[in-house]
């Protein structure tokens, strides 16, 4: 279906090529200067040298030649030579010609993809499947096992989960992985503490031969205890910490009683882990760990070592990664320890030769924090040198940056500390519900759960409108308003024009969609046009994996409504055609705001 852009471009071409000049000239943007037009084209500047003539005649006879257009209301030729533009109401919302846009309806319809959920309120809509779907592996979450989730967890899962649904919505295949933390020196750690306080305990008996226990020798607070305690041992008492490294290669190489540990502390933390992502609405396809890939790494070392890629340097065995080109220095994958052990490098290594095996994806997206980009420099330089990825797989990094307090520091609580990801949720929901309590048309039941779903949306939209690679300012008071560029702004905005299209059915009238008619002044326009940017704006936010770009869309598409419901008399209106037709409208425009905070994870209530 084509874009708005495209279809001022058509008209714009066809004038051009009219006049006697190059149709490729008439490409429209948008306007730069929106006091003056609503789009411009630039043609006539370009093809001045191109016809030696001077670019004001140019831009007069292509305005002569759209003297009688129904695309656009205003076409003013000004100096040096600008063709200033503004759009026909009636065009924005007639009838479209089948040789322009199909048979798909009006001119807005004609620029709305439906999101799948919506299709039993959309059913005229049709949908598109891109030429190439492709298969697509999301690489978010990354938490470590036997930790809580912390506020430093957030970013990824935030917005990982937001451009899977971005990418599925594009019509892709899309695998979200978490990519646990589970085999690394934590598991060492937990083992040995463990053994200091209970080395009654069978894991620890290596002439035992019976069942180990289907109870875990600790509870999920326990364990949680039992990892900072034995981390900070470690960094004081290097024989504790020799023992620790030691259980981990014993863990790694197979130790019966350490791997029945292991199974214990998975279980416990995956679940709880489970229930923290549940809160935040993300949901992961797979659940595998560091510890999925290890099976992996014996033969891609050998064949790395065999191919001629790897070599023993300083006792390490390593694979060279720079090349000429580079300006800054890039160092060597080191593959093994000198003691044998693997490193995150093999293990990212090896995930990505498993992916390739089980998927064959067109695209790995890495959605982590920016200051590792150069370990997945690294990793993906050595991927491809060394064939563990296939030449046309894109290995795509998407760094994102920190979430700092208001101080400019990483957020941190009152007393210092990390906070955990459960409070950090709990305190913006009380504060929510102190906000939505004092509403006497919820009951205490609603306006917990509204508080639920509005505080979600208030933390999600907070972080995902600034764009990924930077850091931003978590500001708590900011982020709940009911004002300005916040989640509870655009939450509001769609009760409210729920709650309009309630009072219309109450009427007992029905909402059709070929209500829809010519706008009827300036704020009615200017949410037409908003609407019309839907495709262009989804297309660019889901190519860049920008959800950024969505929050911004929104924003504005939800001030467009406001200040239209402001100037408009809508249910009160007399004229039943236009009541319908503004009805029509809004059911349009709440639909898109809906489908928009899906896909940045988050939904509306029903009030609020």
């Amino acid at each position: 279906m084509k874009k708005l852009l495209d279809l001022l471009t058509e008209e714009m071409q066809q004038a051009f090529e009219a006049a006697g000049y190059d149709k490729n000239l008439g490409k429209v943007g948008i306007s730069n200067r929106p006091d003056l037009c609503e789009y411009q084209c630039n043609g006539a500047m370009a093809g001045a040298k191109q016809y030696n003539k001077a670019p004001i005649m140019i831009a007069n006879e292509v305005a002569e030649k759209l003297s009688g257009t129904t695309v656009f209301s205003e076409v003013d030729a000004g100096a040096p030579g600008f063709l200033n533009l503004k759009v026909s109401e009636s065009f924005l919302c007639a009838k479209a010609a089948v040789d322009n846009v199909g048979n798909y309806g009006t001119m807005l319809r004609n620029n709305y993809w439906r999101y799948p959920a919506l299709q039993p309120r959309m059913p005229f809509i049709d949908s598109k499947a891109p030429k190439k779907p492709k298969t697509i592996v999301i690489d978010y979450g990354g938490p470590n096992v036997a930790k809580p989730l912390h506020v430093g967890h957030l970013r990824s899962a935030v917005i990982g989960e937001s451009i899977k649904r971005m990418s599925r919505y594009a019509g892709h295949k899309v695998i979200g992985d978490v990519h646990l933390g589970d085999w690394g020196l934590q598991m060492g750690l937990i083992i040995s503490e463990l053994q200091v306080r209970k080395p009654e305990l069978p894991y620890f008996d290596d002439s035992y031969t019976g069942e180990y226990p289907v109870e875990a020798p600790f509870t999920l607070s326990e364990l949680e205890e039992i990892y900072p305690t034995a981390s900070g041992k470690s960094k004081v008492d290097e024989e504790f910490k020799a023992t620790a490294l030691q259980a981990t290669a014993d863990l790694q190489k197979g130790k019966p009683g350490y791997r029945a540990i292991w199974k214990h502390i998975m279980e416990l933390s995956i679940a709880d882990l489970k229930k923290n992502y549940e809160k935040l609405k993300v949901d992961f396809d797979l659940w595998y760990g560091e510890s999925d890939s290890q099976k992996y790494i014996p033969d891609m070392v050998e064949k790395m070592k065999k191919d001629g890629f790897a070599y023993i340097s300083n006792g390490a065995l390593i694979v060279d990664v720079a090349t000429e080109e580079d300006k800054k220095e890039i160092p060597p994958c080191i593959i093994l320890k000198s003691d044998g052990a693997a490193m995150y490098d093999t293990t990212d290594l090896a995930t990505i030769l498993q992916r390739t095996i089980d998927f064959a994806p067109d695209s790995i997206i890495y959605v982590v924090d920016k200051r590792q980009e150069l370990h997945f420099e690294q990793v993906f330089r050595c991927a491809r040198k060394t064939g563990q990825v296939a030449e046309n797989t894109e290995l795509k990094f998407l760094g994102f940056g920190t979430m700092n307090g208001k101080d400019g520091k990483p957020f941190k609580t009152r007393d210092g500390g990390v906070m955990r990801l459960s409070s950090l949720i709990s305190q913006i929901t009380d504060q929510m519900y102190e906000k939505i309590s004092g509403n006497e048309a919820l009951s205490q039941e609603e306006a917990k759960e509204t508080a639920q779903v509005v505080a979600l949306a208030a933390l999600k939209y907070g972080d995902l409108s600034n764009q990924a690679s930077k850091d931003y300012i978590f500001d708590i008071d900011k982020f709940i308003s009911f004002e300005g560029d916040t989640g509870p702004y655009i939450l509001y905005t769609i009760v409210r024009i729920k709650s309009i299209l309630n009072k219309y059915r109450e009427q007992g009238k029905e909402i059709s969609m070929e209500s829809l008619s010519a706008a009827q002044n300036a704020s009615e326009k200017a949410l037409v046009m908003e609407l019309c940017q839907f495709n262009s704006m989804m297309e660019s936010a889901c190519e860049e994996l920008a959800p950024h770009k969505v929050c911004a869309y929104i924003y504005d598409l939800a001030n467009a409504f406001n200040r239209f419901y402001h100037e408009t008399k809508i249910l009160s209106e007399e004229d039943e055609a236009k009541r319908a037709g503004w009805i029509a409208l809004l059911n349009l425009t709440r639909d898109i705001l809906e489908c928009c905070i899906d896909l940045l994870g988050f939904s509306a209530p029903e009030r609020m």
